[in-house]
């Protein structure tokens, strides 16, 4: 290969790592390629490049919610919480278990939710939609047409996980056992 084609590849791929360096939200690899002008298999490989580059830093290139993003090793996350405080930015328990029920059931209504909760959920559900982990996803065929609601892009990023596939199993529960949602296992995902 040429030196012009290795000083044109070295240049595309400090650009990609200053787009990702600024998104505040994981960049897809289609958007990507369209910003840099260059095919998606070049800026794969250059993803998996930078990947490469930042092994064993304080910091990653993962890929994330459908798009690249740099986290922050979750090792370190202790350090991080000390030094941005983010108990404000917590979730109740009653939204987790909330969150949780729309993650494994949805498309699911708020009465499914309550039903599953036995309490009232639209509070819980109002806060999740404010914090955009939870969204509408449409509306269910029949009396009243229900809203159906579901995860979001956001709520992805927020676990660390690329797709729903990326969810713990859950346990095997029979009618008599008391397993809290609490009780999922968590997952070996990179945390931001």
């Amino acid at each position: 290969m040429s030196d012009n084609w290795e000083a044109e590849k070295a240049n595309y791929k400090r650009l990609i790592e200053a787009l990702l360096f600024v998104a505040w939200e994981p960049v897809t690899l289609k958007r990507l390629s369209e910003i840099v002008n260059a095919d998606q298999k070049l800026v794969r490989d250059l993803l998996a490049d930078l990947q490469a580059d930042y092994a064993g830093r304080g910091f990653q290139l993962a890929e994330i919610a459908g798009g690249w993003q740099f986290l922050t090793d979750k090792d370190l996350a202790p350090y991080i919480e000390k030094l941005y405080n983010p108990r404000s930015q917590q979730l109740s328990k009653a939204a987790l278990e909330t969150l949780a029920i729309v993650a494994y059931r949805q498309p699911v209504t708020r009465l499914e939710i309550d039903n599953i909760r036995q309490v009232k959920s639209d509070g819980v559900l109002g806060k999740l939609m404010e914090k955009s982990l939870v969204k509408e996803v449409g509306r269910l065929e029949g009396p009243g047409r229900p809203i159906l609601y579901g995860t979001t892009r956001e709520f992805l990023a927020a676990f660390g996980m690329v797709s729903l596939a990326d969810l713990p199993p859950l346990p095997d529960v029979d009618e008599s056992s008391e397993v809290s949602l609490f009780d999922i296992p968590e997952t070996d995902n990179a945390g931001g």
